[in-house]
């Protein structure tokens, strides 16, 4: 089937069929991405040790701050990659990629060398006590050393699914996940190396798949492929790249503040374990968010094609069938943290006060989890149709409008239950502010 023949097709086919379609391969990618995280949480957690996996969860800011420069650079290169692979505009399209890869190789190398530079500092900003910062600090200087590696490997995985090579993109992102499933018990068991071990696995899978990368953007018979008089900064498109990854980069940076405030608060309530169960409650509900993410870009390029077209009636529709595939997959994330939360922390974890913290996080975490699904639907619907504005508010709402005060307030009086407690109260705000804010824009629609 062609591209025009695929693309008019999203106007024509039924949606349900059209939604699975376009869905599947986004959640399987999600779904090893999340993995990717959970596998070395789970094996820095039993074969290290409970203060180990507090001392991983004191990086998350860390790993949020490089994904949002990350984001802003493949975000921006792969949409304006899209745009002139729309157009025609080959000689642009391969002046992109080679733009994007000196920049991420720019970001990488700066971001990684400055942060190394004052990493102890840092570390303790985010939460990391005498205990724990041994552990971050060998962690993190590994992966910031290999920082550039992250940065080229997210970049150009963008790039392969702009450059109508999804499937490509799915197989390495699976590939990472699965090398890196391998590499961590050998380095962390076998080589006796520790939570550097799982750092090492980490960089080493993204350097493999790189090379893979790298040879599929070789080939020369294929319309987006490098030319190594295009690898430099071309300032006009540096700025379009920017420009359109600025959202992205302002919904990461945003995440990594909010992970600030969790962990200090968590710390300065109830000391490492609870910061080590937030990490193992956080790699839990990250999976189900994964695969609601994943239903979410099936859903925006049907939902976007259909606006244009202005039939509204099937835009309409696909938002409906995504919030409840969005709310299914969130509600089995509920009844897991309800029922099963010993079992999952247990994964992680055989430290008996670890386990009792992660199951009162767990369930504090994802109780109002059933109405978070069909909220982050409705966020990147606004997004897929143009209205980034009303987007970018909706998920701030969640991340950082209401839970930041909530978690300087309640605490105050309800101690480490008052931080637990903030999280799932920002969640169901920022869930009736979506339902409102979707009501009115439906209505407004008269269909």
């Amino acid at each position: 089937m062609s591209n025009k023949q695929a693309t008019l097709e999203l106007g024509t086919r039924p949606v349900g069929s059209l939604l699975l379609q376009y869905a599947m391969p986004a959640i399987v990618a999600m779904v090893a991405s999340s993995l990717y995280n959970m596998v070395d949480s789970i094996f820095i957690g039993q074969g290290v040790g409970p203060l180990a996996i507090s001392g991983l969860a004191v990086t998350f800011p860390f790993m949020n701050l490089s994904a949002a420069f990350g984001a802003a650079i493949g975000v921006g290169a792969s949409t304006f990659l899209s745009v002139k692979l729309g157009q025609r505009d080959y000689d642009i399209a391969n002046r992109i990629l080679g733009n994007c890869v000196m920049l991420n190789i720019i970001v990488g190398v700066v971001f990684g060398a400055l942060c190394l530079l004052f990493l102890d500092p840092i570390l303790k900003f985010f939460g990391a006590s005498d205990l724990t910062l041994p552990y971050a600090r060998e962690y993190m200087q590994i992966i910031l050393v290999g920082n550039a590696f992250t940065h080229l490997y997210l970049g150009l995985n963008a790039l392969l699914r702009s450059a109508s090579k999804p499937r490509e993109a799915m197989y390495i992102t699976i590939f990472t996940v699965v090398l890196n499933a391998v590499l961590d018990p050998l380095f962390i068991y076998a080589f006796n190396m520790g939570i550097r071990g799982a750092a090492y696995a980490t960089i080493l899978s993204q350097i493999v798949a790189l090379c893979w990368q790298w040879k599929l953007f070789s080939n020369k018979a294929e319309l987006v492929h490098l030319e190594y008089d295009k690898v430099r900064v071309d300032m006009p498109i540096v700025n379009n790249i920017i420009s359109i990854g600025i959202s992205p980069f302002m919904m990461n940076a945003c995440a990594c503040l909010v992970v600030i405030f969790i962990n200090n608060a968590l710390y300065n309530y109830g000391g490492d374990m609870a910061i080590g169960a937030y990490g193992i409650s956080n790699r839990i509900a990250f999976v189900f968010v994964m695969v609601t993410m994943g239903v979410c870009q099936g859903m925006q390029p049907i939902a976007g094609y259909n606006y244009g077209a202005e039939n509204y009636h099937r835009m309409l529709e696909v938002l409906k069938l995504a919030s409840i595939a969005g709310t299914s997959v969130c509600a089995v994330g509920f009844l897991i943290a309800m029922f099963l939360p010993s079992q999952c922390a247990r994964m992680f974890t055989s430290d008996p006060t670890l386990i009792a913290h992660s199951v009162v996080a767990m369930r504090y975490i994802m109780a109002l989890f059933i109405i978070i699904g069909a909220q982050m639907v409705i966020t990147n619907f606004f997004q897929s149709i143009g209205k980034t504005k009303i987007s970018i508010f909706l998920s701030m709402s969640r991340q950082l409008i209401f839970l930041v005060p909530l978690i300087a307030i309640l605490p105050r009086f309800m101690g480490l239950e008052g931080v637990w407690l903030a999280m799932p109260l920002s969640d169901g705000i920022a869930a009736i502010m979506a339902y409102v804010m979707i009501y009115m824009y439906i209505k407004k629609l008269k269909v």
